[in-house]
């Protein structure tokens, strides 16, 4: 481990000097040799189960000491199922087409030439992430098949956990001919190794932060990088007065409690007010029997015993725990109002069997997923299909939503000719 800034400061220039060249190695090596790499990464994975359960717990006794909340520990657990998830979202990443290289929208033009598009590496990626040890995994696996190098940052809370995960990454990519280079875990818990990535153009191309809101701020605003990026997930569900009360409380319940510390768990219930009264009283017990704690509006509160009162605070908070704010609508038109106000524009659902007002939610809330009818928790990389995900933009610039394969490619435009000159 690397101690001294000045020290820190060598060892992040080599560590991207090192990523750039492994980078040119990844944008020439074929999709057989990324996907060798892919599937031996998850192999290793798999026979290291033990030792990565070992050095999990190092971390998980230390956050403990440290005092970290139920919510962080929770986020950084390596549960046997969420090493089944790292060791599967490596193998679908393997099974999904490669886009490097794949060419589109080919067209002449009257001057004879042919114009089209090819997808292509971004180049080297950072990421910059705390808590969660499955995101080492995650972004590896992407940013190779992709054909991008990776320098990934762990937080200090989860350093023994990524370590061990990187050395199965290592052993992967050594097993397919690729460098080593191509994914490097930053070996120091010294914050000073973010201010380096962040201002190291020349050898990162685009930084994606994943964590707390101070980190992904400070990041914004001092990076000389690009940022791909979210602040908060403040995620809705708006129950209709023409929702399916069963369907409804099926939603609800797990988009809040299916797990609390994740950023597309919902924060905020709006429910119509022609249906508010038997849809909270269905609602409110089992969430206090789960330990949830209920912030409401006053008609929420006249509605349910117990529920603390909602404080204007409270609509535009992240609470990443079991709180859930309540309010009680007059209808489609304010839900719609309120969420395009409060949400931070990462996921927010409608649950309704109006065919019309689905199409209207569809069309008119402004976030990165829209959903009907379904839990907000499906806002995931891995859930959408994508074999996992690099992290969620809510930017509306090159990619946003889960930002998978694709969200990691650029395009260069190709022009045919057959000895055409311009006149």
């Amino acid at each position: 481990m690397i101690d001294e800034i000045s020290d820190v400061k060598r060892y992040m220039v080599a560590l991207g000097r090192q990523a750039r060249q492994a980078s040119r190695a990844l944008a020439s090596s074929s999709t057989a040799q990324k996907n060798q790499a892919l599937e031996a990464m998850a192999d290793d994975l798999d026979a290291q189960r033990e030792l990565l359960m070992q050095e999990n717990r190092k971390d998980l006794e230390a956050g403990a000491k440290k005092g970290l909340d139920a919510a962080l520990l929770d986020r950084l657990e390596l549960t046997p199922a969420r090493i089944d998830s790292m060791i599967e979202g490596l193998r679908q990443i393997a099974g999904l087409p490669d886009p490097i290289g794949e060419i589109f929208d080919m067209k002449y033009l009257p001057s004879g030439i042919q114009v089209g598009r090819m997808r292509v590496p971004l180049g080297v990626v950072g990421i910059i992430y705390e808590s969660r040890p499955n995101v080492t995994a995650d972004a590896a696996g992407l940013c190779l098949k992709s054909g991008n190098a990776a320098v990934l940052r762990g937080g200090s809370e989860a350093f023994h956990s990524n370590q061990a995960i990187a050395v199965s990454i290592g052993r992967g990519l050594e097993k397919a001919g690729l460098p080593t280079a191509a994914v490097q875990v930053v070996a120091t818990t010294d914050r000073a190794a973010v201010g380096e990535m962040i201002a190291m153009p020349e050898a990162i191309d685009v930084i994606i932060p994943r964590g707390g809101k101070g980190l992904i701020e400070r990041i914004s605003r001092d990076a000389r990088v690009p940022v791909i990026k979210h602040l908060d997930g403040i995620c809705h569900v708006y129950i209709d007065d023409q929702a399916e009360v069963g369907k409804a409380f099926d939603v609800a319940m797990n988009a809040k409690t299916q797990r609390y510390g994740t950023c597309n768990t919902m924060e905020t219930l709006l429910v119509a007010e022609e249906i508010a009264q038997e849809m909270l009283l269905v609602l409110a017990p089992p969430l206090f029997e789960k330990g949830v704690e209920i912030r409401g509006c006053p008609r929420t509160r006249d509605i349910v015993d117990g529920c603390e009162a909602a404080t204007d605070e409270d609509w535009d908070t992240e609470y990443l725990a079991p709180i859930l704010s309540i309010k009680v609508v007059a209808g489609l038109d304010e839900a719609i109002d309120h969420i395009n106000t409060h949400s931070s524009q990462h996921t927010d659902a409608i649950v309704t069997e109006n065919y019309t007002r689905a199409r209207r939610f569809l069309t008119e809330v402004d976030s990165s997923s829209v959903m009907v009818n379904a839990s907000t928790r499906f806002a995931d990389g891995f859930e959408y299909g994508l074999g996992a995900e690099i992290g969620i933009s809510t930017d509306k610039f090159h990619a946003r939503g889960p930002v998978g394969l694709e969200g990691l490619t650029s395009v260069k435009f190709i022009v045919l000719g057959d000895g055409h000159i311009r006149t």
